[in-house]
């Protein structure tokens, strides 16, 4: 109550909290903020954190699995420059994250659930977003430069360029947005490759092509049917599409995954000396079942936040671990 200019109090009325007096906001203070105290000084940097996605961040894992495919992670030397890279893709993705915030504030806040991230509600000034964004996307390539070589560089800088340009455009253009996003990661599991130098499977990049637009579909299709009544006010582009055909997009990507899954499993020789048991081929089942369960998620407009969905749901994480070990004996060869 100490934010408003005169609170009624059994009858009486009483002046605002003077300037400088401790909990009262200075003047020209975002909403939310506290100034002077400790909770205030905190509030900035909290809420940068916060609008950086932490909970995202698990989406850098893709960064593994060009090495995990090719049985590189027993390498220190890769593990060291994959630890690297993942740092970096924390850095660049947040950046992103910060530079969408800030450009959305205003459309944010007429959205049921976003009106109260940090920048749209005020605790994050929106050009502390927009500067710690752009450091955060200078450093981002750099540091890769530095700690990998010019090919991860390279996969970082067009990353942050085309997220930054999906920001600021792409995500006005139909079909557009799509791709742009689902590129995201695709670029993450490419870079991984370029810095454990680990050469990429054309099957494997045609996989996680689709497999990226599956999840990105499902989770658009879910928002427009969650928010049919919002959708124009928080994501213009949304009341463009149609249910249907945001269905069949999801729908032909997981059908386009699992073809490519299966021709990637196909094309690994057996190795020389006996009859190994087929595990790579085995594996298309698990794949399989796990893209039907998230398919489940899809299908109810339940996948709106796919980090939960892949954490959270207990048969998909099982069905996730039974690929895993599938996989990882068809690469130790037993």
């Amino acid at each position: 109550m100490g934010d408003r200019e005169n609170v009624a109090v059994l009858g009486e009325e009483r002046p605002p909290p003077a300037a400088g007096a401790a909990g009262a906001a200075p003047a020209g203070a975002p909403p939310g903020t506290h100034g002077g105290t400790a909770a205030g000084l905190l509030a900035v940097p909290a809420g940068l954190v916060r609008t950086a996605r932490p909970r995202q961040w698990v989406k850098n894992l893709l960064v593994l699995a060009a090495p995990a495919a090719a049985g590189e992670l027993d390498s220190p030397r890769v593990l060291a420059e994959l630890a690297a890279v993942l740092v970096v893709f924390v850095c660049a993705s947040s950046a992103v994250y910060l530079v969408n915030d800030a450009r959305d504030a205003k459309a944010d806040r007429a959205h049921p659930a976003k009106c109260r991230r940090p920048v749209a509600s005020g605790q994050v000034p929106v050009a502390v977003a927009y500067g710690t964004g752009a450091v955060l996307a200078v450093l981002a390539p750099a540091a890769a430069a530095l700690l990998c070589n010019a090919a991860t560089a390279a996969a970082v800088g067009g990353y942050v360029v085309l997220q930054l340009a999906y920001c600021m455009a792409l995500k006005q253009v139909l079909v557009v947005d799509l791709a742009v996003v689902a590129s995201g990661f695709l670029v993450r599991a490419v870079a991984g490759g370029f810095a454990a130098g680990v050469p990429l499977s054309r099957w494997f990049l045609v996989t996680a092509g689709f497999g990226a637009l599956f999840m990105v579909s499902a989770k658009r299709y879910s928002e427009l049917v969650a928010l049919a009544g919002l959708s124009g006010e928080t994501r213009p582009l949304l009341t463009s599409y149609t249910p249907g055909y945001l269905r069949f997009v999801w729908q032909l990507a997981a059908g386009g995954m699992v073809l490519a899954y299966c021709l990637w499993a196909l094309e690994g020789g057996a190795p020389a000396g006996g009859e190994p048991v087929p595990w790579r081929q085995l594996s298309v089942v698990p794949f399989l079942l796990a893209v039907l369960r998230y398919a489940v998620f899809a299908d109810r407009a339940g996948a709106g936040s796919p980090e939960d969905i892949v954490l959270r749901d207990r048969p998909l994480l099982c069905t996730a671990l039974a690929w895993t070990v599938l996989y990882g004996l068809a690469v130790a060869g037993v």
